[in-house]
């Protein structure tokens, strides 16, 4: 079929448009050869004649149908074109929110400038595994990709990520690399997969910088090499960078800003560790403000540097030489300020004591003179001499921005190499996967050499990248055996020569550049004559002589050549590198050394890693000068050797390629400016991927697709049993050119357009099948509805003819109704109006007459009580006047008498400045010194003589003291004893009679109010008896009350229940949450242990080494020695006294009881110490309040001087007490021996017993007056203001506080005093005999062992008082709803009393009923918990007794215990136990569980025999009373079974076999321990065989661990047999033929629809699901168990589905919503026949059923969109919107959802509360539960076979 044939009327076709680059427009007419203007309608609604290109003839390029729009791979669509391409990628960005397109090999990912919730871990685990094809496009998908390939391959991988700046380069790559870390994981415990990471905000921070166009955009390119080993696990990484943009460092264009380092710096400048910086604001610097924008929106520098030096610490890089990154940065801050002075036109200065570079050269440690002297000067060598030459202020300005630009490289270089040793592995390298970041093309208005260098680069990876596509469409085509012509693409070797060969644009600029007086004028002339008018790709521009053009593979550039050989050279002063690198800071010199290894920044060692590269220089000796030749490479001479290393590394790999698209400058999200998106695509090589596409056969169908889509245009004789012959057939008949065509050995290859053709034909043919079916329907309905329409007609005629006469009958008998009515009315409105008038008139009068006699009243009252105030008025007067005289006659008098004292005073002056005075005084003080003199004398005399006393009394003192101690603590023990009982009954006793008091009052109070309430009860029936005849006349209105309180009655109680319905369902959904987290812990505690016995195991191996010669032991102890303890720390303390007391035993097994006994003590502990944590808490918060009460309020010195002093005052008073107490001991004492002391009835005893009471007596009074005093002293500190302050004392200030009354401050004042002034005696005084000490320690113990009992004994009161309030709260409750009740009551009818009263009484009853059923119960328990206690006490008094008895051989109490002498009378009648020795439990224990095969024993024994077994062993050693067997029966139980599934874990019949003898195990440790809660369905047989001497609770909680354990492996085990069926049986597999239409594919390889040979299918599915079932119903698993596990299947199915459902936008359809909900519907028929309806699995593939149902609902109004809403209550909004947006027309019938009608259910779902989360957790566990499932199996009658080999235990 020609080209031309489908330009018909309505085809659409795509125009070149200057704004919008290409608009649609459709076809008016038929276009025929020949033709030179198209007429085409826009869908702007315009009219436009498209003429055609005269030359060319081309038409314009044809618009896809609109089924192939939103294509998930562009070269899926059938016309391969650019508008085509721009418009997909348009409609799946703005439409369907898609940031990610395939095109080819290509992903194709747009910028969508806003976060989204697509990279999250569930999207990780989703991509994990998947090929590329079955996804929806993802850069998950593409690492997924080269990580299989990788595995799989054997071969290196790259992934290639390019793009313009802004584009999302960076976080594309950052994502690949997360992608690896999660999915591979590291292969050491170093965590290198985080340092991988932790490499990236480090890189970001001295790497990427604010642009225009991006605000984190990486101004150099890396290549990352990820390391794997052998087991492709991460073991080290490796980056490679490329051409950093030097310039930024020292200059800015407007909006710009420089490196982020620079501001994180200036933002953490406060920070302590900073301040030797000396840094402020980033706009002091003039590095960092030229660009006017040092802030970036949203971001917090200060943060990102927290992050920074995190990331720093996690590499390992020390906090020295982080500070010393900081610290060289910081100087290139400061060296951008330092400013230069002209001194002429060629020389320049620095001010003196210049600021800035004084800071720089301190930070730097380097000279100030020097460093001042060589930024304005240099050095000039010649070959005679050498000079120092001054420079002017510009090159000056030049030198020093090229002294910065050289340190930030060498230190970006430095951090570099060190970030690679860190990530350097010592483990040898296996393979690689390299994530590239490199910048794209690049054009701007003023194009340099970095654009130059970013364009030579992306030429050479566009060149490897044409090829590769290429070979890859090569190999497809000899894959399929179809003819090869070679297809001409683009090849740009040209461009690369006119770069990089021999007198190429690199090599004459190095040339230049080692010319002594090079210019870039004079570059630019070489240029000219060297390639102008030689080379088609090099062109000069018009008007510029220092430009050039390069034609591109992408676009024209002109390049301008200004700063060219500078930028090249790359100069700095040899001299400022000099200065430097003599710096005394250590890392300075560092960066300069280029041909030595650099200090590591972990250690400071000089032995760190060598540096991780690709390339290893070799030492090579060669000429001095060769360094420094090596040292003056020029730039482009290193960026084109290392793009060479570069390409060679990619060629060495398989590339997968990103192409990153920036879709508008403006940074908007999700808005696409097509001018930009064409600019990019034409440079980023995916246009060129099409056109390699097109010019062959880019569509390609398998022949099974093909007939399954085109079925419909084949007739049924065309359809033959061979596929491939009936598709050839077909193609034949539609398509006559056989070169649009190709057949392959499995695909056909169509011509670009052939799809859409045939498309096209498919679409006609259905559309006139369409047709014939809606015209049979219409005229089918329409008649239905004329018949409808015509007997409704009828109908409503008859009706309302009967109702127009009804109605004229109606008003004829209301007419006459109200002529009586008015009549009746007038005369009672009349009578009504009078009787008002007249009752208003006698109101006014008798308002009207009061209101004088008022008026007059107040007159008279007034006037009165003007004489009584007048009367006092005049009396204060008079008063007032006599006070004043008086007043001011004793001021005279005072003033008189003044006068004479002063003259008095004068005259004894006088006398006494007298001689004779003198003298007379003298002659006495003469005296009284010599008498005073005297008495020094005697009392010396008597200090010697008592100071002999005193010696010897201590001697004395001391001897006795040492013999009475002992006694006195022995009295001390047995007094404290007494005293604490006596005590408890008194305080008890009392506090009974205090509370039988409360309950007399209480009663009393009861009483009364019973009786108020009776008097009430026969007010209101008297009340009631007076108005039954107003009763009676409001019947009618009581009735409808009545009626209406019923119906409330109703209404409420239809709220209760509904409450009550969703308390409980809230309840069971909290239950469900804890039984959740409890099974989550127990799955990790299982893992832990699995861990656990995994290492314990390798470390034995690691210490038994094999020694010749080793003893043989026994094979079944061998094998199972491990098994038989828990793998706990816990478990192995516990194992030590058990291994002391069975020393011939090598392993003992685990005492099971002590350790659930440790595990509850523990948790109480841990409860204990959360207690005590927030008790401290309190105490810390209220020690905090009173702290800050008191620096709030003045604190009083004096008042706590005086607290002192009464303490000392009452220490002093307790000391003589104690005294004379001591010396009435010490007579007792005297008078009796030694033995009959410490005798209760002893006068020691009852001394000691009378001081003690006493002291305890007079404690409690002192503890009372000192809280008095203290009380007294704080309260009110306002009425003792003294000038000296209080020091701190928390506690006096809190008494102070307490005072109430000023009188009490007064007192507490005066007392203070006078204690100050008695405390000024001597201080030995107070223990004046050493006797003290002693008596106040015993007196100290005796009062906190009262204060203890106190407190206890005000718990206890406090506790009952409280109840006693709460009965009190309860009764007054009562009370209140008795009277409540008893109103409600007064105000119903008689009947309705009677019948309140009898419901009434009967609840009380009833509730009454329930009480004393609970308390009978609660002392049932309490009596048979009692009765087990005491039969574990008998057995341990047993034990104590039988190990007094037989201390000669205590090995041997638990190899023979004592059993009891029961023999039964008959020998058959068996008990329905099993005996067995305990040597042969081991024997036991590897017969019953290790070697058992699951299917012999469910195909041919009965359901859980091996649990009857073990249960009826127990049984015996319980008959026995033996609980060392018990236990370790138990222990060996458990530890054996976790064993078998740790080596038989992913065996489904193994794990189903021991969930289903846990679980019986589990029953008949229940049902067999005697409590009553379990025996209620057994026989009396059964009740026989309970348990009789051990409580097994708390090992019946172990096994239920263990069964959830086993549970929880069965469900991995499930999933991981179901996973691989889910999606191809429930969505890819086509259920109903012919329903779903396959839609083309691309150049990925997709999944098929279609089922072949070796693919899951629906059935297999259920097959599976038979199989699961019936092998639990052989192994006799619980029925609910199994409704349990069925409902974990049928989650699992829905959950997979679902998520792939949201993945993959080809399967959310219309068609495919159909399958899904068939698919559903077999899953349900097979609920049905295995009656497992009620399993809840039907409820969990609701949110699968309600997308299937939104895939097939109509989607365009706003009914739709509330009817969505209300059935899709099981998604999220989230899943919600994502299938709407993913929703894909299959057929052209379909319409696309609108992005309006989105938006319509976005805003009705924004209320919803639910989870943000996209895919549903496909590895959820429902909690499990275990109910109760007793047996109805008899013990006794259980036989053992043979073939189990049990022979050695026997039935009795």
């Amino acid at each position: 079929m020609a080209a031309s044939e489908l330009y018909t009327k309505f085809a659409r076709v795509w125009i070149p448009d200057p704004e919008e680059v290409w608009k649609s427009a459709e076809l008016l007419k038929d276009y025929k050869p020949g033709d030179k203007v198209l007429l085409l309608h826009l869908e702007d609604g315009k009219d436009l004649e498209y003429r055609l290109d005269p030359k060319t003839k081309e038409l314009p390029h044809l618009r896809n149908p609109d089924i192939l729009v939103g294509e998930n791979d562009l070269t899926a669509l059938s016309y391969l074109h650019e508008p085509a391409v721009l418009h997909n990628l348009r409609v799946r960005f703005i439409d369907s929110k898609l940031i990610y397109t395939y095109c080819g090999i290509v992903l194709v990912a747009i910028n969508p400038y806003e976060q989204l919730p697509i990279y999250g871990e569930d999207i990780i685990n989703a991509y994990s595994g998947q090929n590329m094809g079955d996804m929806d496009p993802h850069i998950f998908a593409v690492a997924e990709e080269a990580y299989k390939q990788m595995a799989r391959d054997e071969r290196n991988q790259s992934i290639i990520v390019s793009g313009e700046s802004g584009a999302g380069k960076t976080v594309s790559a950052k994502y690949a690399m997360r992608y690896f870390a999660t999915v591979s994981g590291s292969a050491s415990e170093a965590n290198v997969e985080e340092k991988v990471l932790a490499s990236n905000p480090i890189m970001e921070s001295i790497g990427n910088a604010k642009t225009t166009r991006n605000d984190n955009s990486s101004r150099f390119g890396k290549y990352i090499e990820i390391g794997f080993d052998k087991r492709h696990r991460i073991i080290g990484a490796n980056m490679r960078t490329y051409l950093l943009e030097k310039s930024r460092v020292v200059f800015q264009a407007e909006e710009e800003r420089n490196y982020h380092i620079f501001y994180q710096l200036c933002a953490s400048a406060k920070l302590p560790e900073f301040k030797m910086l000396r840094l402020g604001d980033a706009n002091n610097f003039h590095y960092t403000k030229q660009g006017g924008s040092p802030v970036i929106e949203g971001v917090d520098d200060a943060k990102e540097m927290a992050q920074t030096r995190q990331a720093c610490t996690l590499l390992g890089i020390s906090e020295s030489y982080q500070m010393g990154i900081f610290r060289i940065l910081a100087g290139i801050l400061h060296l951008g300020n330092v400013g230069f002075m002209s001194r002429d036109s060629d020389s320049c200065t620095i001010p003196p004591r210049h600021e800035p570079l004084s800071i720089f050269c301190d930070l730097m440690a380097v000279d100030f003179e020097e460093m001042c002297h060589w930024l304005c000067h240099r050095k000039l060598a010649t070959a005679a001499e050498t000079y120092i030459k001054p420079i002017s202020k510009l090159q000056a300005t030049n030198a020093r921005d090229a002294l910065a630009k050289h340190i930030y490289a060498k230190l970006f270089n430095w951090i570099v190499d060190h970030v690679n040793q860190v990530l350097h592995s010592a483990v040898k390298q296996h393979s690689f996967i390299g994530v590239l970041d490199i910048y794209g093309f690049e054009t701007f208005e003023i194009n340099s050499f970095e654009q130059f260098c970013i364009n030579y680069a992306n030429e050479k990876l566009q060149q490897q990248f044409n090829m590769h596509v290429f070979k890859l469409e090569q190999e497809e085509y000899m894959k399929e055996q179809i003819p090869w012509t070679l297809i001409d693409f683009y090849d740009n070797q040209p461009c690369i020569n006119l770069i990089e060969s021999k007198l190429g644009i690199l090599d004459l600029l190095d040339e230049e550049c080692r010319m002594p007086k090079g210019t870039d004028d004079t570059w630019a002339q070489k240029l000219y004559n060297t390639h102008l008018n030689k080379c088609a790709l090099f062109e000069k521009p018009r008007l510029s002589n220092k430009a050039f053009i390069i034609q591109h593979f992408a676009d024209k550039v002109e390049y301008q050549c200004e700063g060219f050989l500078e930028k090249n050279k790359d100069t700095v002063f040899e001299e400022q590198i000099k200065v430097l690198k003599s710096s005394k800071f250590k890392m300075l010199p560092e960066l300069f050394q280029d041909d030595e290894k650099a200090i590591s920044p972990s250690s400071a060692t000089s032995s760190g890693r060598t540096l991780l590269t690709r390339t290893p220089a070799k030492p090579t000796k060669g000429r001095p000068g060769q360094a420094a030749k090596e040292h003056k490479k020029t730039v482009g001479h290193q960026f084109r050797n290392s793009l060479h290393l570069l390409m060679e590394t990619l060629n060495a790999t398989t590339p997968h390629y990103v192409r990153c698209i920036k879709p508008n400058d403006f940074k908007f999200p999700f808005t696409f400016d097509e001018k930009r998106a064409v600019q990019q695509l034409r440079a980023c090589g995916v246009l060129e991927t099409i056109r390699i596409s097109a010019a062959g056969f880019p569509s390609r169908w398998t022949y099974q697709e093909f007939f399954s889509r085109y079925r419909v245009l084949m007739k049924q004789k065309d359809v033959l049993s061979e596929r491939k012959q009936t598709c050839k057939n077909v193609l034949e008949k539609l398509i006559k050119d056989k070169d649009k065509y190709q057949f392959g050995k499995t695909k056909i290859f169509f011509r670009a357009g052939q799809v859409a053709y045939l498309e096209k034909l498919r679409a006609d043919k259905l559309r006139a099948a369409c047709i014939r079916i809606q015209k049979t329907i219409r005229g089918w309905l329409l008649r239905k509805k004329f018949l409808r329409m015509r007997k409704a007609a009828i109908t409503v005629q008859r009706y309302v003819r009967g109702h127009q006469a009804r109605c004229y009958a109606k008003f004829l008998r209301r007419t006459k109704a109200a002529t009586i009515i008015q009549k009746y009315w007038r005369m009672y409105v009349i009578r009504r109006r009078y009787k008002i008038w007249r009752t208003a008139t006698i109101l006014l009068q008798s308002y009207l007459r009061g209101y004088l006699a008022r008026n007059r009243y107040r007159k008279i009252l007034r006037e009165h009580k003007a004489v009584i105030i007048q009367k006092w008025v005049r009396g204060w007067l008079a008063r007032t006047y006599y006070k004043r005289s008086m007043h001011a006659i004793i001021y005279l008098q005072c003033c008189l008498r003044r006068m004479m004292a002063k003259r008095e005073l004068k005259k004894l002056k006088i006398e006494a400045r007298s001689v004779e005075r003198y003298k007379k005084l003298h002659i006495g003080m003469e005296n009284k010194i010599m008498q005073l003199q005297r008495k020094v004398d005697e009392q010396n005399k008597d200090y010697k003589c008592l100071m002999e006393k005193l010696t010897n009394l201590e001697g004395i003192y001391n001897s006795e003291t040492e013999k009475l101690r002992s006694d006195l603590e022995r009295l001390q023990l047995s007094e404290e004893e007494a005293k604490i009982a006596t005590g408890r009954v008194l305080s008890l006793q009392e506090e009974i009679a205090k509370l039988r008091k409360d309950l007399e009052q209480t009663q009393c109070e009861k009483k009364s109010i019973e009786e108020c309430a009776d008097r009430y009860k026969q007010e209101t029936e008297q009340l009631v008896s007076n108005l039954k005849e107003e009763n009676t006349l409001l019947k009618q209105e009581k009735e409808a009350l009545n009626h209406l309180i019923v119906e409330q009655a109703k209404e409420m109680t239809e709220m209760m229940e509904k409450k009550l319905i969703e308390e409980t369902k809230q309840l069971e959904l909290d239950l469900n949450d804890e039984r959740l987290r409890y099974q989550n812990l127990l799955n990790e505690f299982s893992r832990l242990e699995e861990r656990y016995d995994d290492l314990k195991e390798e470390m034995t191996l690691m210490i038994n080494v094999p020694k010749p010669g080793h003893k043989r032991t026994d094979s079944t102890h061998s094998s199972n020695e491990s098994e038989y303890t828990f793998s706990s720390e816990i478990a192995e303390t516990e194992d030590i006294p058990s291994r002391t007391e069975e020393p011939s035993e090598k392993k003992v097994p685990l005492d099971m009881s002590l350790f659930l006994k440790l595990q509850k003590r523990v948790t109480e502990l841990e409860q204990e110490k959360q207690v005590m944590q927030d008790e401290l808490d309190r105490k810390e918060e209220q020690v905090l309040r009173s702290k800050a009460k008191e620096e709030e309020r003045p604190q009083i010195r004096g008042a706590e001087l005086e607290y002192e002093s009464l303490k000392r005052q009452e220490l002093e008073s307790e000391n003589k007490k104690l005294k004379n107490e001591l010396n009435e001991l010490r007579k007792a004492l005297s008078e009796k021996s030694a033995p009959e002391v410490t005798a209760p009835g002893a006068p020691a005893y009852r001394v000691l017993m009378e001081q003690l009471t006493s002291v305890s007596e007079e404690l409690d009074v002192r503890k009372e007056e000192v809280l008095i005093l203290r009380s007294q002293l704080v309260s009110q500190k306002e009425a003792i203001q003294p000038k000296n302050t209080m020091t701190d004392s928390t506690i006096l200030l809190e008494d102070v506080q307490k005072m109430k009354d000023k009188g009490e401050i007064a007192q507490a004042y005066i007392g203070l005093k006078e204690t100050n002034r008695s405390s000024a005696m001597d201080g030995h005084e107070l223990n004046e005999d050493g006797e003290l000490l002693l008596v106040y320690e015993g007196l100290k113990q005796a009062n906190r062992l009262l204060e203890s009992q106190l407190q206890s004994q005000k718990r206890s009161h406090e506790n009952e008082a409280e109840a006693l309030r709460g009965e009190i709260q309860s009764l007054k409750e009562e009370n209140n709803r008795q009277q409540q009740l008893l109103a409600q009551n007064l105000q119903l009818p008689p009947e309705a009393r009677i019948e309140a009263s009898l419901q009434h009484e009967i609840t009380r009853l009833t509730n009454e009923n329930l009480d004393l059923m609970e308390q009978l119960e609660k002392q049932d328990k309490t009596v048979r918990k009692l009765k087990k206690q005491l039969k574990v006490f008998a057995k341990k008094i047993g034990e104590l007794e039988v190990g007094q008895m037989e201390n000669i051989s205590p090995g041997q109490i638990i190899d023979e215990p004592i059993r009891p002498v029961n023999i039964p009378r008959k020998e058959k009648d068996f008990q329905g136990m099993l005996e067995y020795k305990k040597e042969d439990e081991q024997k036991l224990v590897k017969n019953l569980i290790l070697e058992l095969k699951p299917r012999g024993v469910a195909v041919n024994l009965i359901p859980g025999l091996p649990a009857y077994i073990l249960f009826m062993c127990v049984r015996h050693a319980d008959y026995l009373n033996d609980d060392q067997k018990v236990r370790s029966l138990l222990t060996s139980t458990i530890n054996s079974i976790k064993k078998v599934l740790k080596k038989r874990g992913d065996d489904f019949e193994t794990v189903s076999f021991w969930l289903s003898n846990t679980c019986r195990f589990l029953h008949c440790l229940k049902q067999y321990s005697g409590e009553e809660g379990f025996m209620k369905h057994n026989t009396s047989r059964q009740n026989e065989h309970c348990l009789t001497n051990f409580d097994l609770a708390e090992y019946r909680q172990v096994l239920s661990d263990l069964a959830i354990q086993i549970y929880q492996q069965l469900v991995r085990v499930l999933e991981n047999i179901l996973q691989p069926m889910i999606v191809s049986g429930m969505l890819e597999h086509e259920t109903i033929q012919g329903v779903s239409g396959v839609k083309p594919t691309g150049l990925r390889k997709r999944t098929s629809s279609i089922a072949d040979e070796g693919t899951y299918t629906l059935d297999s599915i259920l097959r599976q699901l038979n199989s699961f079932h019936s092998v639990m119903c052989q192994h006799g698993m619980d029925p609910e168990l199994i409704k349990q596990v069925v409902k974990q299947m049928f989650y699992i199915v829905g959950a997979v589905t679902l998520n792939n459902l949201l993945l993959r936008k080809d399967m959310c359809s219309w068609s495919k919503g159909m399958q899904i909900r068939y698919n559903v519907s077999q899953l349900e028929e097979w609920l049905r026949d295995k009656n497992l309806m009620n399993s809840g699995a039907k409820e969990t593939l609701e949110p699968l059923i309600q997308a299937a149902q939104l895939l097939q609902v109509k989607k365009k109004t706003d009914d739709d969109a509330e009817a969505i809403c209300s059935m899709c209550n099981a998604l999220t909004t989230a899943q919600i919107v994502k299938v709407l947006n993913l929703y894909t027309p299959v057929n052209e019938f379909e319409e696309r959802v609108s992005v309006s009608f989105i938006r319509t259910i976005q805003m009705r779902l924004r209320d919803r509360k639910d989870s943000p989360q996209l895919l549903m957790d496909a590895k959820h566990i429902f909690p499990v539960t275990f109910p109760f499932n007793p047996s109805s199996l008899a013990l006794e009658t259980i036989q053992i076979p043979a073939s189990l080999g049990l022979g050695f235990i026997s039935r009795v």
